[in-house]
């Protein structure tokens, strides 16, 4: 009982008030250090056990565990990575220690690395991980207020019929097979890069994707047009299960060179993405006369808010709206013979 020591380092050994028998190290080589080690481990378990204090839980307790809950997550990769960044700031701290003050010097330095908006994908992490800490987990009384930068609204970026025609023309044939889908189908793009055959049914001109690969987690019924049928007429044959692959694997990426240059090429700015194809698509539709709740249906949109972000394409409704005060204006114009002279 006590301490003994290991490969030089001491090691803890004690019983807990409910008999539990506690053995770990200390990570410590000096004897004294250890001890006091020892004894305040031993008041932390007494302290928890007899008087219902809440132990002390870590930043990387709450990672680890918010990790293990969420692995079903399809951004699950993506908040790894950026709890491997957070680590940095993070990694030293119990929970109770992530103050606001540590959270406005992250959200700085994430600002002053790449861009706001990119910063605020770092802040709702933490203040997820903080919630449901405090929520769910029951390890925090209170949490600190994380705010996120102001994103400006951009707009919407599309390409006209010439320009989606010319971009074609310059991309590669894997990359423009699958430009022409998603201009034709408004799929997004790691739901054309992992499309495969038994998804497709060329015959009813139909495609699908399944509730655990779209976004809004409800699978989306895929009507094919023209140009949709005759992409995929040319991939026949490519490969057994895949429709759009290169070298034999799915198109993981296609923000890459050969894009860049296809846009330059083309004519268009470096900074139109990829899933401006899906804006494009979209924004033919509403011009066209397609009303926003079928474009809701049709992309496979959570809510009709998301789609409201057209609406100001489809202005021809509102035309007879607006024709109804033309009487007014045209009653109060002045006599051209009736203007004074200056």
């Amino acid at each position: 009982m006590g301490l003994y020591q290991r490969g030089g380092v001491w090691w803890v050994d004690l019983t807990s008030p409910d008999g539990t028998r506690i053995r770990r190290s200390s990570g410590i080589e000096d004897r004294a250090l250890a001890q006091e080690y020892h004894d305040r481990l031993k008041v932390q378990y007494w302290e928890e056990q007899r008087l219902g204090v809440k132990p002390e839980r870590s930043w990387k307790d709450a990672a680890v565990r918010w990790v293990k809950e969420t692995s079903d997550k399809r951004s699950h990769d993506k908040d790894v990575a950026r709890l491997r960044a957070l680590d940095r700031y993070l990694g030293h701290l119990q929970l109770k220690h992530v103050t606001r003050d540590v959270i406005d010097r992250i959200a700085d330095a994430k600002a002053k690395e790449s861009s706001p908006s990119n910063a605020n994908r770092f802040l709702a992490l933490i203040r997820s991980i903080l919630r449901r800490a405090r929520d769910d987990w029951e390890w925090l009384e209170t949490i600190p207020k994380v705010r996120l930068f102001r994103e400006p609204k951009g707009r919407i970026r599309f390409l006209s019929p010439e320009e989606a025609r010319r971009l074609l023309d310059e991309l590669p044939t894997h990359l423009r097979d699958m430009a022409q889908f998603a201009l034709s189908t408004g799929l997004r793009q790691r739901n054309v890069s992992y499309l495969q055959w038994e998804q497709v049914d060329v015959a009813r001109r139909v495609a699908w994707i399944h509730p655990d690969e779209a976004k809004a987690g409800r699978a989306i019924g895929v009507p094919l047009n023209a140009p949709a049928v005759d992409v995929l007429r040319r991939r026949l044959g490519q490969d057994a299960a895949y429709v759009f692959t290169y070298e034999g694997k799915p198109v993981a990426r296609c923000s890459t060179k050969a894009w860049k240059l296809a846009l330059a090429r083309a004519g268009i700015e470096r900074t139109f993405r990829w899933h401006d194809l899906r804006h494009t698509w979209a924004s033919w539709h509403v011009q066209n006369g397609t009303p926003l709740q079928e474009l809701m249906e049709l992309g496979g949109w959570a809510s009709f808010e998301m789609v409201l972000r057209y609406a100001h394409l489809a202005a021809d409704h509102l035309r007879g709206a607006a024709c109804r005060i033309d009487g007014t204006l045209a009653s109060h114009t002045e006599n051209p013979q009736r203007v004074r002279a200056v």
